[in-house]
């Protein structure tokens, strides 16, 4: 849903606009301070690039915003599928430098864990890896609700995340789905599924958690940032050997 230009005077800025294609299921979004002003899924099989820009254009026009309203624009920075995160990245440093903005980097595994405040359990966003691995980090939430990442980022077997785990704990994410039945066979009644609804990736978590790095003034370089991998890609293997 898409709030109107005119609805915007009551709300607090910044304007973020968000960009996250860490996964298959994508999506960009629009906020205003803690407003979700709009938010557009991009879900595909085909590469987001075929879709991305199409989507952006059609978000600020649905709400009636241009680029002048906008003060930053935020990316979700991996770690997940190298070709996505880099079209993601490629995507929204073209924008900050034809318009002039500021650039704002998340972790995707703080994202998707960000979105489960107040929660007394143990948070694991848990993506797919490929290669029998997943990305994973332990996140739990500090005394004001706000889940903090408690865990280096991690690139591990499904089987090694299971050792780690010691109590009812919150999953999330399509590693959370790819490895159901093995989460579910060695963890018991320890694993929690997320709701369906916060089960992925969101641009509109990505935009919210940029507020903060907003007014820190903490950009990134648009000429020198690169997406949070945690594992060498396949190219730079080959490169190295």
């Amino acid at each position: 849903m898409a709030h109107s230009a005119q609805d915007m005077d009551s709300l607090h800025t910044p304007v973020v606009l968000a960009v996250e294609t860490a996964t298959l299921c994508g999506s960009i979004a629009l906020t205003a301070g803690e407003q979700c002003l709009a938010e557009c899924s991009l879900q595909s099989r085909l590469t987001h690039s075929r879709r991305l820009l199409d989507g952006l254009e059609r978000l600020l026009g649905e709400c009636g915003i241009t680029w002048e309203r906008i003060d930053a624009v935020a990316v979700s920075l991996g770690p997940g599928s190298f070709t996505g995160l880099r079209i993601g990245l490629s995507t929204a440093k073209g924008l900050v430098m034809a318009a002039a903005k500021p650039l704002i980097g998340i972790s995707t595994l703080d994202g998707l864990a960000g979105q489960f405040y107040h929660t007394r359990l143990p948070i694991y966003p848990v993506l797919d890896a490929r290669k029998q691995e997943v990305y994973t980090a332990c996140y739990r939430c500090n005394d004001a609700g706000v889940p903090e990442r408690a865990s280096n980022y991690l690139v591990i077997r499904p089987e090694e995340l299971c050792g780690m785990v010691r109590e009812p704990s919150l999953f999330a994410g399509d590693g959370a789905v790819a490895y159901r039945e093995l989460f579910r066979d060695r963890l018991a009644g320890m694993m929690i599924p997320a709701p369906q609804s916060l089960f992925f990736p969101r641009a509109a978590a990505i935009a919210l958690l940029a507020v903060g790095k907003w007014h820190e003034k903490d950009f990134l370089d648009p000429a020198s940032a690169v997406p949070i991998y945690i594992r060498p890609s396949e190219a730079e293997i080959h490169f190295g050997k």
